[in-house]
């Protein structure tokens, strides 16, 4: 589990074949030190697998699922992605909650600076409308960010100068490709509404709690009526 919040912004290396598997290497500044094989790291949003330590960054493992339902398959030498270690127990939560799981790839459509902000218009797939609320949370490509305008397919997110400053996004042109993760939350909430099981009690208890008073003195519980 991520935050939305970019720790540092790496570069592609190489990427490389390994049977059904990629690999992609990446240059980092991460402190490699307190990166494990096998560790999580969210790579542009989606969730890879540390699997080797390198001298100034790491290889992270990536299947041909992964690579064609992100935009990590259009990623070439060179490129920068946005990077996001797994969140620990104890740790600030100032972005919000990100699996790391890409639920879809828009398009940006248009890019435009007003004062010290950027605004970014991006075209999200239609399936993915029902999930993206104004004023809520949207991850793309990793970062952790608002909507600000929504109109039909098109949604608009803002980059705050200290935003733009540690992230991969700012620069980019009309046209590319960006990782989107709506909130899991709203997920959450309108798969209940499909399927018609909000307010039910035998989701959440399939039979009725013997939970009383009575029980919980008998297990030593110092309950007053």
């Amino acid at each position: 589990m991520f935050t939305g919040l970019i720790e540092s912004v790496g570069t592609i290396a190489s990427i490389v074949k390994e049977s059904q598997d990629f690999k992609l290497v990446i240059a980092s500044a991460l402190p490699l030190a307190e990166l494990s094989l096998g560790d999580s790291i969210a790579v542009n949003g989606a969730c890879l697998t540390v699997v080797e330590k390198r001298s100034a960054g790491f290889a992270a493992q990536a299947s041909l699922e992964t690579l064609r339902r992100t935009n990590l398959g259009l990623l070439r030498s060179g490129d920068t992605v946005n990077l996001e270690r797994a969140l620990r127990l104890g740790d600030r939560l100032d972005g919000h909650l990100v699996l790391g799981h890409v639920d879809g790839v828009g398009q940006v459509v248009d890019v435009r600076k007003e004062g010290n902000a950027v605004y970014v218009g991006i075209e999200a797939p239609a399936e993915l409308l029902p999930y993206i609320v104004l004023k809520g949370s949207i991850t793309v490509d990793g970062i952790s960010l608002t909507v600000n305008e929504l109109a039909g397919l098109r949604l608009v997110v803002t980059l705050v100068p200290y935003t733009r400053g540690k992230v991969s996004l700012a620069e980019v042109p009309r046209g590319t490709k960006v990782n989107l993760e709506v909130d899991v939350l709203g997920k959450y909430v309108a798969r209940l509404l499909e399927t018609g099981t909000v307010g039910r009690s035998s989701v959440a208890s399939p039979k009725a709690s013997s939970l009383s008073i009575e029980s919980l003195r008998a297990a030593g519980f110092p309950v007053d009526d």
